[in-house]
């Protein structure tokens, strides 16, 4: 058996173990926490968005994933930003969406850090970056609660080479 193929299968069997129901959709047990309603105005990246809440508009940086730089001054735009943003776009930009903010609620830019799931169908929006390759893992402790589970998804996206893992070296 190839490195990839056990890699491949220990994700697999984490996420069957530990995590049940289908991925991406919160289910029992790996629920995230009840938060707040609110409307997504605009996607700033693969990773950022800017929704409208309480009459105001905040800036949400999704908790435990990294996307490629589209934005970041200083810095060329890396392989496969374009796509993440374009991801992200396709997956919440005009939908309402639940935030349920980190333990650390913000960034040292203050922006709302939070686990964000989309209010139509109840798909988990940090994994879903994470299971189709347009994102690594970012633990950043105190907000690691899903810390395992999305290194698990993680590991599947690259060990099948879905996204940025098939394309970026």
């Amino acid at each position: 058996m190839s490195l990839r193929t056990a890699l491949f299968l220990l994700a697999l069997a984490a996420v069957a173990a530990g995590f049940g129901g289908q991925l991406g959709v919160l289910g029992e047990g790996g629920e995230i926490p009840a938060g707040e309603g609110a409307l997504v105005e605009r996607v700033v990246d693969g990773d950022t968005i800017k929704v409208r809440l309480e009459g105001r508009t905040e800036t949400v940086r999704y908790i435990g994933v990294d996307t490629p730089e589209t934005k970041k001054p200083n810095t060329p735009v890396q392989c496969y930003g374009k796509n993440a943003s374009q991801e992200n776009e396709r997956l919440v930009e005009g939908e309402r969406v639940e935030l349920a903010p980190g333990v650390e609620p913000r960034d040292r830019y203050g922006r709302m850090l939070a686990y964000v799931r989309r209010e139509r169908d109840g798909l988990f929006v940090n994994e879903a970056l994470l299971r189709g390759g347009f994102a690594t893992t970012l633990t950043i402790a105190p907000n690691d609660r899903y810390a395992p589970r999305f290194a698990a998804l993680e590991a599947g996206a690259r060990a099948s080479r879905k996204g940025l893992w098939g394309v970026c070296r």
